[in-house]
């Protein structure tokens, strides 16, 4: 594919192997898809040409943020690749609502709601993501249990459908394409703009670290503070030690002095062992990660094959599936730099039709961040296979994906992930992006 064939638009179009071979990796690192040609476009006009090109001469189009996806779903062989983060930097606060390019990072977005005392009510734990990259997911932290995903606080976006037209959709206008865009894995447009509500913005962030011995008073902790909502912020981590398996609890509380948190009631009742506290102002907790991110990347890492999975498991099966997968988990299943995440959400925050979680009061999600090997393919391939196994034996209990996986999935996978909300979903693709064309990185095929 040359450049030559596109339309004229206002953005650029790359060919060189430098391009290409940037655009043929992401953070996993496992999955290497070149396209044909890279297009960074100057608007959503750019877009609406580039769809409406490839919608008529049958070319797969992937749109790519941060190129954060684990398993090349921003990938696509030998089509066209649409780098969102060119668009430009327009992000206006009117009251308690922000309007951003679909390419902005959160903390990009949290830079100008901040100086206006604003902050978007859910979060991810990276800030480096791009609003459209988590809005087609979902977007899930540690605030998940007040405020439900990223997607629950999308009031308007402009998105461009599969067939190129331009179109503003909300829960009042347009809300079948709304609704089958966010959290549809960019399978029947291309978000370039998304309105989002606000919230007040607390100035600082009092983050206790509760550790466990015991498992079971470690999930029934997490229960209760999400349960009563005690704190703003709760996440929990499965520390290997010595052969066994220790447990962190993360719950935070914001404020704004002269009000302060009161560290008795908050801690009130539970279980915990040791525990540490710190104080932080509010946007250096939430940016916390990049620290470690100069760190991983100084010594390499961070350019590692990231063979991560993350899973929502029924309330009645966590503690079982877990402690059986901790059973056999070492290092050599885990990375020395990997991470095992463990925290439950409640399940009547979360409002986006195609968010998928099990049924029931809580939903935990269980993510093991497996870090992989630069040199060993067939060691990530091993790692893959836990994947799928682990998987596999989650759906079999009723859980679900949270789908930014290193996963290979069917369209038989898809279907049973999306349940009841499938036939809609099948139906807005063959409307609005007919041609299974859009995002093929993600494996979705729809009848």
């Amino acid at each position: 594919m040359t450049a030559e064939i596109l339309p004229a638009i206002a953005g650029e179009i790359l060919t060189g192997e430098a391009d290409l071979s940037v655009a043929s990796r992401d953070w996993g690192n496992l999955v290497h898809a070149r396209p044909g040609l890279v297009v960074r476009p100057a608007s959503a006009t750019d877009v609406a040409v580039v769809l409406r090109f490839a919608a008529a001469r049958g070319l797969p189009v992937a749109a790519r943020g941060a190129g954060h996806s684990s398993y090349g779903q921003g990938q696509v062989e030998g089509g066209i690749l649409l780098d969102m983060t060119s668009l430009p930097p327009r992000r206006v606060v009117t009251g308690e609502l922000v309007s951003v390019d679909a390419g902005a990072r959160w903390r990009e977005v949290l830079e100008a709601t901040l100086p206006h005392g604003l902050t978007p009510p859910a979060l991810t734990d990276y800030l480096e993501l791009t609003v459209a990259g988590t809005l087609v997911v979902g977007g899930i932290g540690g605030a998940a249990h007040h405020h439900g995903t990223q997607t629950d606080s999308v009031v308007e976006l402009e998105v461009v459908t599969g067939a190129g037209e331009v179109r503003t959709c909300s829960h009042d206008s347009d809300k079948d394409l709304f609704d089958a865009v966010l959290g549809g894995l960019g399978q029947c447009g291309v978000i370039t703009r998304a309105t989002l509500r606000l919230i007040p913005a607390p100035a600082r962030a009092r983050r206790w670290k509760l550790y466990y011995d015991s498992f079971p008073a470690f999930l029934a902790d997490q229960r209760a503070v999400v349960r009563d909502g005690r704190f703003d912020y709760v996440e929990g981590q499965l520390i290997p030690v010595d052969g066994g398996w220790r447990y962190l609890l993360e719950a935070v509380a914001y404020y704004t002095p002269p009000a302060a948190p009161d560290e008795a009631a908050l801690l009130d009742s539970l279980d915990f062992g040791e525990s540490e506290d710190e104080d932080t102002k509010y946007f250096d907790f939430l940016n916390r990660m990049a620290d470690g991110e100069a760190a991983l990347r100084a010594e390499g890492s961070w350019f590692h094959p990231h063979p991560w999975l993350n899973l929502f498991l029924p309330d009645d099966k966590v503690e079982h599936f877990v402690a059986e997968t901790l059973a056999a988990t070492g290092e050599p299943e885990l990375g020395a730099t990997g991470l095992l995440l463990l925290y439950p959400v409640r399940n009547d925050r979360l409002k986006t039709p195609l968010f998928s979680v099990p049924p029931g009061e809580l939903s935990w999600l269980f993510c093991p961040l497996r870090a992989g090997s630069p040199d060993d393919p067939l060691h990530n391939a091993r790692l893959l296979e836990l994947n799928v196994d682990l998987y596999r034996k989650a759906r079999d209990l009723g859980g679900k994906a949270y789908p930014t996986n290193a996963l290979p999935m069917s369209t038989e996978d898809w279907r049973a992930h999306f349940g009841p909300a499938w036939p809609k979903l099948a139906e807005a693709k063959a409307r609005y992006a007919p041609g299974n064309l859009l995002n093929p990185g993600q494996r979705l095929r729809s009848p």
